[in-house]
């Protein structure tokens, strides 16, 4: 860590500050200045705002007293600034908590410590006699700014100050603590608090400005300036501080909770209820305990049997008996006793319990005392925006999902453990899901099952991306790809773990992860494994000569549009999917899936389309335009030029594009596939550059993730020489990096 960054310079910045600001105020009676905020906890940043309260006793001279702001102004600090009497500081409390809050955290400066120390000990006071009033209000507050800032932890560019988990938090468990309500923050919390204190200060530096949201641009910068490993190092951190600092926050509210609720009712002190929940768990007043006479040093099991017992009922775990079940129960046997087994997917298939519930035994370490190689994925970034989580909240929220699903499977108790480790590999270096494999094989047979369950659960994991990538890359009329498909799945039961799986995963990535139209495509796939593996037949698409009825008699170029498909009839001639392509890019369409033949002489092309976002285009206007784009007519080099300088943006360095050769997975062609950042018209430059080098297309399949593609082209012909692979290659990422990848394609 640079000096710049650090507790001993933000006291040394206040300190400097202090020292001017005394040497400001006049030297009379009656008058004293006190520093709130961030200069009141002496972590004055580079770019520090400063909050100064400037209280009196009522003396007539107190506006010459208040030209002290001039200076101040002039130097040019943002200012937040108030004058006012020991009554009209309570007043101001009283009517905003905000103030309140902020104010019994003030530091005297200059002037009359006599009256500081009035004012103080009168707000603390105060705070501590109004608490039942001032606490509900602050935990509205609280809400809302959560509400408007989301979860530090999970966010990709969160707001370290006003984020749950952020700063903010820690200020306000310090003010329920004030209020005698609570204790102070655990050793754990001030860490974190500080953690992030720094992270903010190394955010100003980098910025050059007061910025509080850690921008992905300001990770690298922010990250040297901590001496961290790289952007992924601080992201992790700023994770887990935020996830000790909001469980932290979590335990303090239920605390104010049984405090207010104490205040409305009587409990006799000699007759608490305690309600039992399992062997040696009960419930009492609102939290998990053990029950009397447990002894944590002989049950091993213990801390999944009350883990199981709160994800069930949605209650939380005492403290204490957290502290307790890591401090004093002996690790488990490997492998585990059946009991233990049990109670871990009871805890699973706990719904949404299960997601407090695993936090919170992970903040206390009971998570990588059951799985050592949790410590892979805690707090680990993902890297796509598709995701909205960290990859172990990720893991955790996919089991979740798959609650929905437990009972469309026979082994309920493998899809539960899959979900929960299917990207357990993202820890490691590789290919995530080849990776994960023998890892979540060995914790399976650690975890006591059978090594015919291992394998399952293993198979799972290294097929979990198998449907939604087969289903929307590869042609599900081909032959081969049904093959592959099966050989990987193994049977019936495999396929509806691996299909739950699916939609868990999908469901608990993100909404740009999942679509009607991918949902409907991994479902049809999944139908057509089904029969294959029954020894059925297996249902084709019809041919295109099958499908065209009315419109093979109709004059060339015919177009039908229907809901989410358009087919194009017209005469062969060169480039006629980048013209359909472009057009449909110009009506902003995004293409699917395109499917060509050539049918007596005519070029047949089906497209499955999206509008990328509002209404469907008009029909008789696209129709129109789509004759005219296979005839040549419609200038659409010069639509789309001009489309791409009125959408240019500025977007975050990408990966360069990248273009593989898969053989095998087609009967009747080879597949190029492309995965780049999407821009706009991008299908159009690349179907139109394949066009170009001679590279006819059978079939297209297009998958957009966030920003990325993964575009499968089906290409006739032999692409067998190295070199004729390399020209082609080099034109798809010609026409990939001919524009400034900007918009969509």
């Amino acid at each position: 860590m640079t000096e710049t960054v650090g507790a001993a310079a933000r006291a040394a910045r206040a300190a400097a500050l202090d020292a001017w600001l005394a040497e400001l105020l006049p030297d009379r009676p009656g008058f004293a200045l006190l520093a709130l905020g961030g200069l009141a906890r002496r972590e004055c940043l580079l770019h520090t705002d400063l909050d100064l309260l400037l209280v009196h006793d009522g003396r007539s001279d107190v506006a010459d007293v208040a030209d002290i702001w001039y200076p101040i102004w002039d130097a040019g600090y943002a200012l937040d600034h108030a004058v006012r009497t020991t009554r009209e500081a309570l007043a101001v409390a009283e009517q905003d908590v905000k103030s309140a809050l902020g104010m019994l955290g003030a530091r005297f400066i200059a002037g009359d410590a006599t009256l500081a120390a009035s004012l103080q000990s009168a707000l603390r006071d105060d705070w501590r006699r109004h608490a039942h009033q001032r606490l509900p209000a602050l935990r509205e507050l609280t809400e809302q700014r959560w509400k408007r800032h989301g979860e530090l932890a999970f966010l990709q560019e969160g707001d370290v100050k006003e984020a749950r988990g952020g700063l903010r938090d820690v200020v306000t468990l310090e003010g329920l603590a004030a209020a005698h309500v609570t204790n102070l923050p655990r050793r754990q919390v001030r860490e974190a608090y500080q953690r992030l204190v720094d992270v903010r200060e190394a955010l100003h530096i980098a910025a050059g400005k007061r910025v509080d949201r850690l921008l992905l641009a300001y990770r690298a910068p922010v990250a040297t300036l901590l001496g961290l490993a790289g952007p992924d190092a601080l992201a992790r951190q700023v994770s887990q501080d935020a996830r000790i600092i909001a469980h932290g926050a979590d335990t303090a509210w239920r605390a104010v909770d049984r405090w207010l609720g104490s205040r409305r009712r009587i409990v006799s002190r000699y007759r608490q209820v305690r309600r039992p929940l399992a062997a040696g768990v009960v419930e009492q007043d609102g939290e998990v305990v053990l029950a009397r006479g447990v002894t944590p040093s002989e049950d091993p099991v213990l801390p999944l049997r009350v883990a199981a017992a709160a994800a069930t009922a949605s209650l939380p775990i005492a403290p204490a008996t957290l502290e307790a079940l890591a401090s004093g129960c002996p690790p488990l046997p490997d492998p585990w006793p059946p009991e233990a087994r049990h109670a871990f997917i009871a805890l699973l298939g706990a719904g949404t319990g299960l997601i407090e519930t695993w936090e919170a035994c992970d903040q206390y370490g009971l998570v990588e005392r059951w799985l050592p190689e949790w410590n892979l994925v805690r707090a680990l970034p993902q890297h796509n925006p598709v995701h909205q989580y960290t990859v172990d909240r990720h893991l955790v929220q996919t089991v979740v999902e798959a609650t929905a699903y437990v009972r469309d499977v026979a082994r309920p108790d493998l899809l539960l453990v899959a979900c929960l480790l299917h990207d357990i590999g993202k820890g490691l270096p590789g290919d995530h899901s080849t990776a994960g494999e023998p890892v979540a094989r060995r914790i399976c047979e650690r975890i006591g099952f059978d090594a015919a369950e291992a394998a399952v659960v293993a198979r799972l994991i290294r097929h979990h991306l198998l449907l939604p990538e087969t289903a929307t890359r590869r042609d599900l009329n081909d032959p081969m790809t049904l093959t592959s498909v099966v050989r990987a799945v193994g049977g019936s039961e495999a396929l509806d773990l691996l299909y739950a799986l699916t939609r868990a995963d999908a469901a608990a990535t993100g909404p740009l992860a999942w679509s009607t139209w991918k949902g409907r495509l991994v479902e049809n796939l999944v139908f057509l494994t089904r029969r294959r593996l029954a020894g059925g037949p297996t249902p084709t698409t019809p041919p295109p000569d099958a499908r065209l009825g009315a419109l093979a008699a109709a004059p060339l170029p015919a177009v039908r549009i229907e809901e989410d498909r358009i087919t194009v009839v017209a005469a062969e001639r060169p480039a006629l999917l980048p013209a359909v392509a472009g057009c449909l890019a110009l009506h902003r369409l995004e293409v699917l899936a395109a499917d060509i033949a050539a049918v007596d002489g005519r070029i047949v092309i089906d497209c499955l389309v999206k509008p990328k976002f509002g209404s469907p285009p008009q029909q008789d206007l696209l129709t129109a335009d789509l004759r005219r784009a296979v005839m040549g007519a419609l200038p659409i080099e010069e639509r789309m030029a001009a489309r791409e300088r009125a959408y240019r943006r500025t977007r975050d360095p990408a990966p360069p594009p990248r273009v593989l050769w898969l053989d095998h997975v087609a009967t009747d062609a080879t597949v190029l596939e492309l995965r780049a950042a999407d821009s706009e018209g991008l299908l159009y430059r690349v179907t139109g550059a394949l066009d170009r080098v001679g590279a006819p297309i059978r079939a297209a399949r297009i998958s957009t993730l966030g920003g990325d593609v993964v575009d499968a082209f089906y290409l006739i012909g032999d692409f067998s020489n190295p070199d004729r692979r390399a020209q082609v290659a080099a034109a798809v990422l010609r026409a990939v990096e001919s524009t400034g990848e900007t918009g969509e394609s």
